[in-house]
């Protein structure tokens, strides 16, 4: 080996797209909560969350909330959601959720392993939403003892069809769940997209419209890995320290889970970077809008696009490198912006779409501006 040839070859090239619509997962890790992780790694540190970032993360979303809630960490959406849902109810309780819900169509299960078997009823509603009256019709249809007695209410916001609810549609949904006794959890993945989106404070969507607990999402947001489970019923979180241990969520070196959410808290990055994914999909959408045989599916709202593309397109993209997701919940394609996403990579989607929509006769090469 000559000197100062290195040891190991230098990684290939990346061919294709350096940034995807698949899913705002694809993401690397934003800098603020690389930052604060790098902060963290100084030194030793007390473990299983008795540690300073662990505390001020805590405090941080006391101060978001603007009320003095419990807070627990866990490492992903799964396992916060599926012991969230667990704390709220018995084995023989049901859980009501819109019929395209996480819980219901992606957790493989978990809401109901955790809970030792607590049924996911689902109910229909327009663009991913539940609706109130459809609460009480799943309460009332049955009483007797050989129905899984309803006992909680998930909505997911974002929806998953990337919709929003307003803060008059939760009020509705927790005046609901307050007259028929249930609780009621918010699946919260993208949550910072929908408080950007909004406008309001993270208040108006949550304890003042009767959530009980929400699950905050971290990762999506631009960490590594972490969710928050924030009980703004503190009595509901009784004994939960104990099923994230038994869960496997208790992280033993917490401070890696705790720290980014203090980069990403004590600035306002979540929001920033949710404000700037939710302007990318809106960028998208116009993109979208102006390539014949595209149509859009939902209506853009926070930071995704479902949309159906003609012919062979999806093929053809996908043959030059771009990922994303059919989506089964409805139909067509899933293009979701993560918070590193940029004009330049919406514009070189776009121009690699209308040549795909053109077909192979179309000048290669071809990038055109967007609208």
């Amino acid at each position: 080996m000559n000197p100062g040839t290195p040891s190991h070859p230098a990684p290939p090239a990346p061919s294709g797209p350096l940034r995807h619509f698949a899913s705002d997962n694809y993401g690397g890790i934003c800098p603020e909560a690389f930052a604060a992780m790098a902060e963290a790694n100084v030194g030793h540190s007390p473990g299983y969350g008795d540690d300073r970032w662990t505390q001020e993360a805590a405090d941080l979303l006391r101060e978001t909330f603007e009320t003095d809630c419990e807070v627990f960490f866990a490492f992903n959406g799964t396992a916060a959601n599926s012991l969230a849902l667990a704390a709220l109810c018995q084995s023989y309780h049901s859980i009501l959720c819109h019929e395209t819900a996480h819980v219901e169509t992606d957790e493989c299960g978990a809401p109901e392993f955790f809970s030792n078997g607590t049924k996911v009823l689902t109910l229909p509603g327009p663009n991913g939403k539940l609706r109130p009256d459809g609460i009480d019709h799943m309460v009332r249809r049955r009483t007797d003892i050989h129905y899984p007695k309803p006992r909680a209410v998930s909505v997911t916001l974002p929806t998953e069809l990337g919709t929003l609810y307003t803060v008059d549609e939760l009020g509705a949904i927790g005046e609901r769940a307050r007259a028929n006794g249930l609780r009621f959890h918010m699946d919260g993945s993208r949550f910072g997209n929908a408080v950007a989106a909004l406008g309001v404070a993270p208040k108006d969507l949550t304890w003042k419209v009767g959530v009980d607990v929400l699950c905050f999402g971290g990762t999506k947001a631009g960490m590594a890995v972490g969710e928050a489970i924030v009980f703004f019923d503190r009595a509901l979180a009784a004994d939960f320290d104990y099923r994230c241990k038994q869960a496997g969520q208790l992280a033993s070196k917490m401070r890696f889970l705790a720290a980014p959410w203090v980069g990403m808290l004590r600035g306002g990055a979540w929001l920033r970077h949710a404000r700037h994914t939710n302007a990318m999909a809106a960028l998208l959408e116009r993109a979208l809008r102006a390539v014949p045989g595209v149509e859009i599916l939902q209506p853009v709202q926070a930071n995704s696009v479902f949309a159906t593309l003609p012919g062979d397109a999806a093929a053809r993209l996908r043959a030059k490198g771009w990922r994303f997701y059919d989506f089964i919940g409805s139909g067509g394609v899933r293009l979701m912006c993560a918070w590193d996403v940029t004009p330049a990579d919406v514009e070189a989607f776009a121009a690699d779409l209308r040549v795909a929509v053109a077909g192979p006769r179309e000048r290669q090469g071809a990038h055109p501006a967007l609208p």
